[in-house]
């Protein structure tokens, strides 16, 4: 059984709720953040697709050289992606390699899984620690791209370290939910 298809894709986001109050609401509050930066992050999405497709049609049609639209879909694209991060793991849609998950009982199997959310836990802890370093010394410094057009980097980084610190909120959250004992089924009211 992989994680990424346990959810049927008919079933809405949120039905699987965990049995503890304080979790179930941060789990609720956590959910809205995840849909409304799911949002944002396909219209960045499209705004990169947009922002890329004119610079080749300016280069192209108008031999119009362009300096900002490379970076701008970049940054745009950096930050869909790491924003959506927290989302895909609600969804548990993250790739993975579940060779020995056919083969151990289910106790043994919720420990392997309780040990994977812990060390991604660990792992993107040190990694939003290290972002909020970068965001902090990109903005104290003023630093900019080496390109002509010279936008500041604290942007990426602070795309990259909003959507890393959601991420670490859902699998602090998925993490408490396993060790405290799981999920309960909800009827969806939307």
């Amino acid at each position: 059984m992989s994680h990424g298809f346990e959810l049927d894709p008919g079933t809405p986001v949120g039905v699987l709720v965990p049995r503890n109050r304080l979790l179930a609401t941060l789990n609720r509050a956590l959910l809205s953040i995840n849909q409304g930066v799911l949002t944002l992050s396909m219209v960045a999405l499209l705004l990169g697709a947009a922002v890329l497709t004119s610079s080749v049609a300016t280069r192209y049609f108008l031999h119009w050289s362009t300096d900002w639209q490379d970076e701008v879909a970049v940054f745009l694209l950096v930050g869909s992606v790491f924003m959506c991060c927290a989302y895909v793991q609600s969804l548990r849609g993250h790739v993975g390699i579940e060779a020995l998950a056919g083969f151990l009982p289910d106790a043994a199997n919720r420990l392997r899984m309780l040990f994977v959310d812990l060390a991604s836990l660990l792992f993107c802890t040190f990694f939003t620690w290290k972002s909020w370093a970068l965001l902090h010394e990109a903005w104290v410094e003023g630093q900019t791209t080496s390109s002509s057009f010279a936008p500041p980097l604290w942007i990426p980084y602070g795309l990259m370290t909003a959507g890393m610190g959601l991420l670490v909120l859902q699998l602090f959250l998925q993490s408490a939910v396993r060790i405290l004992g799981g999920e309960q089924r909800q009827e969806y009211s939307p």
